[in-house]
């Protein structure tokens, strides 16, 4: 098994994913979710991911979804909830993360000049997908040669699930 050894002391959450998903504000705008593509090496190909982090010591989860959100995306935001701890591959790793929904107001003077403050050795690309077409443009992407985490494509089946079963 391979175990985190880098988590904080008194520590029980590894990271965060953030969920983050543009506020409408007229009629005719949908919202759309932000995402990241970043060059993985374990998978040896650009990943689609959400902006994500690890907690910092005297960190809270929701003062690092927006640390992490702004240094990566350029974007501020508002929290509006955290998921229950989830285990990324209990199988192989006690590494654990939750997901904190963030929503973000394209209209803030802050998001319309976005400024990011990536660390020598990130090359994040960020881009927005139309929830209505969350899906399936993974699938595309997917076809690409692109890979696709989990956690986003889960997001993404459970967005399709809902509207299947009219939910």
């Amino acid at each position: 098994m391979a175990s985190r050894t880098t988590r904080p002391k008194g520590v029980d959450i590894d990271g965060v994913g953030i969920l983050a998903i543009t506020k409408v504000h007229n009629v005719g705008e949908v919202p759309r979710i932000v995402l990241q593509k970043q060059f993985r090496p374990p998978v040896q190909g650009i990943c689609i991911e959400m902006p994500a982090g690890l907690i910092d010591p005297n960190e809270t989860v929701e003062q690092c979804a927006l640390r992490e959100l702004k240094e990566e995306t350029g974007l501020v935001a508002t929290v509006k909830s955290i998921s229950p701890k989830i285990f990324n591959d209990p199988g192989f790793t006690n590494t654990n993360t939750v997901i904190v929904t963030v929503e973000v107001d394209m209209t803030l003077e802050a998001n319309k000049q976005r400024v990011t403050d990536l660390e020598d050795n990130e090359f994040i690309e960020t881009f927005e997908v139309p929830l209505e077409r969350f899906y399936e443009t993974l699938v595309d992407l997917e076809k690409q040669g692109f890979r696709v985490d989990a956690r986003v494509q889960n997001v993404a089946e459970g967005i399709k699930l809902s509207k299947t079963l009219g939910l």
